[in-house]
């Protein structure tokens, strides 16, 4: 608790005035890039904002925490950007972006991009324009300075813009790809591949730490955090997978038969409840159930999408999950779990009700769970890259201090 504490105060310590320069060259000086992220109360996605093209315009983005790069709904033509340009499908850029292309019938690159929210995807072209990154200063005094760099990205069509929050152009990737976000980030600027993703209802972050200076960003909770591998999938090499054991609620574990090639988790953010297969979720609603009923809890009927709910008009602490049964994920080993009390697995959908946040997947879903956002909330997730290893925070560090607080340490709502 008292690392997590040193480094918020550390965080919230840098000036909240942005100063922006321009540049196309690496930038050794800067410690690391520093997203702000909100949440959609409509649609329950999570929203940044970067800065593009010439001259520079706001734009909002859903996270998309496996997308293996940005892409945007593009006009017909570059005349919104001056700087904007499209990549040669002969180039190493378009290698990096598509290493299974074959020769394009046109100059152009083409690329792939989905809107994974609404499971459309269609033909991209990838394009190359300056973002403007919030960075921090290396020397821990100096103001957050927006730095300017080349950035490639996907040009789609307007209509894969369909289900995202109002006023969303497109889907910032955060995922395991040479082109994601994440990565380009760090190959513009030497860095560690590594991130630190902290959501929350109200103002989260994303942030990109350098390394060049002693992990600043991460030095501050890294004890903290346990740590479990990264499992590559290949048939979902951008996304993030961990390993899944075994499953308890209560302290009492299911008698679970995994599907050959089901025993694992997914970290989702397009995703807003948790979802597990059919046969994992019949179990685990059951054992749930049961678990609840004897701690006095009371079942009501189902409000949709939740398939339990009980009522909570009378049960008192449950924002800090002390009257809900608890989950425990058994990761790589009975030692590694990753703990969800009732703050995390409980949605209030009235003030007399609430739901378990878990849903049906269906028979088709591939692995065991998918950990959606509103599980993923006010726990801090360090993505190393380059070891292929998570971090995660445990319950206790996060019952005192919220990735909302982490949020609003850096003040963004009125940045550049």
């Amino acid at each position: 608790m008292a690392a997590f504490l040193h480094f918020l105060l550390l965080l919230c310590s840098f000036a909240y005035n942005f100063n922006t320069s321009q540049s196309k060259h690496t930038h050794p000086q800067q410690k690391g890039a520093i997203f702000h992220v909100t949440k959609d109360l409509s649609t329950l996605q999570y929203i940044t904002q970067i800065h593009h093209g010439s001259p520079l315009q706001p734009t909002n983005l859903v996270i998309d925490l496996g997308g293996p790069f940005l892409w945007l709904g593009c006009p017909s033509d570059s005349g919104s950007s001056s700087s904007r340009t499209l990549i040669s499908h002969c180039s190493i850029k378009c290698l990096s972006a598509n290493p299974n292309t074959q020769k394009s019938k046109t100059s152009k690159c083409e690329t792939f991009p989905e809107n994974r929210i609404t499971q459309m995807a269609t033909q991209g072209d990838l394009a190359e324009d300056i973002i403007a990154l919030p960075f921090v200063d290396g020397s821990k005094t100096e103001p957050i300075t927006a730095v300017n760099s080349y950035f490639l990205f996907s040009c789609a069509p307007k209509l894969l813009l369909k289900g995202l929050a109002t006023g969303a152009r497109g889907m910032l990737g955060l995922g395991r790809s040479r082109v994601s976000v994440a990565s380009q980030i760090a190959a513009a600027f030497g860095s560690k591949p590594q991130f630190i993703l902290c959501l929350s209802s109200s103002n989260g972050v994303v942030l990109h730490d350098n390394g060049e200076y002693g992990s600043y960003f991460v030095s501050g909770v890294s004890g903290s955090l346990t740590y479990t591998p990264l499992v590559t999938k290949v048939d979902s090499p951008h996304e993030y997978f961990i390993n899944l054991k075994s499953i308890r609620v209560n302290g009492k574990q299911l008698s679970l038969n995994y599907k050959e090639g089901l025993g694992g988790i997914k970290l989702s953010t397009v995703v807003p409840y948790s979802t597990l297969e059919s046969s994992v979720y019949a179990v685990f609603v059951k054992a749930y159930e049961q678990a609840a009923v004897a701690m006095n809890m009371t079942r009501v009927d189902s409000v949709a999408p939740f398939g339990l709910c009980f009522g909570s008009k009378n049960i008192d602490g449950i924002r800090v999950g002390s009257r809900a049964p608890v989950v425990d994920l058994g990761l790589q080993s009975e030692m590694v779990k990753w703990r969800i009390h009732g703050r995390s697995s409980m949605v209030q959908v009235s003030d007399e009700v609430m739901c378990l946040g878990f849903l049906d997947g269906g028979l088709e879903q591939k692995t065991s769970i998918v950990l959606g956002g509103h599980q993923l909330e006010d726990t801090l997730l360090h993505f190393d890259l380059g070891a292929s290893m998570l971090g995660f925070s445990s319950s206790t560090l996060m019952d005192q201090n919220t990735c909302s607080d982490l949020g609003l340490g850096f003040g963004f709502k009125d940045s550049m």
